[in-house]
């Protein structure tokens, strides 16, 4: 099974204040953190969404358009997963630089797509949901992921240990204690 990991990276950041992708832990940028954590698991990691932020992976901008949120990264994301044969696509925020070792495993479990009851950024969608995510994003001026994920039959996941996720700069002195 051909799996494309996608590190969704467009949000404003507002509660940050910067940009979140590039903030440092340990002195690499929490991107990069993600993208290591994902790579094991995934054929392949493509960056969604925002501006180009590491040269050595595929960058794919928001799908139609700009300014869709983590939704826009999402279907930029499926399309490419359904033109380029893979089977679905892992999504995680640029902002969740601990990821289990057997995440994918997790998300897939229940067959169809799901995410996670937490972290709806969090999720696993099969390729075939490309076109139903584009007419979702015409059709919801909310771009909701639980929306997107009710709409498309998505499986509601808890995991047992939370995955640390860094909405402000005290997340990150946090994580780095």
């Amino acid at each position: 099974m051909r799996i494309l990991g996608a590190i969704l990276a467009g949000g404003q950041a507002r509660r940050f204040g910067s940009n979140k992708a590039l903030a440092t832990l340990r002195g690499e940028p929490l991107i990069a953190h993600a993208a290591r954590a994902m790579a094991p698991q995934v054929a392949a990691v493509a960056v969604c969404g925002g501006v180009p932020l590491l040269p050595d992976l595929l960058h794919l901008p928001d799908r139609p358009a700009p300014g869709l949120g983590p939704l826009g990264g999402l279907a930029a994301a499926l399309a490419h997963a359904r033109e380029q044969g893979f089977d679905g696509v892992v999504s995680v925020g640029c902002d969740t630089p601990l990821l289990p070792d057997d995440l994918v495993a997790r998300l897939r479990a229940p067959g169809g797509a799901s995410f996670l009851d937490a972290m709806p950024l969090i999720g696993w969608w099969p390729s075939a949901l490309a076109p139903a995510l584009d007419a979702f994003l015409a059709t919801d001026p909310r771009r909701s992921l639980r929306g997107w994920g009710a709409a498309a039959g998505a499986t509601v996941l808890s995991l047992s240990q939370p995955i640390p996720n860094i909405n402000t700069p005290a997340d990150l002195a946090e994580l780095a204690r």
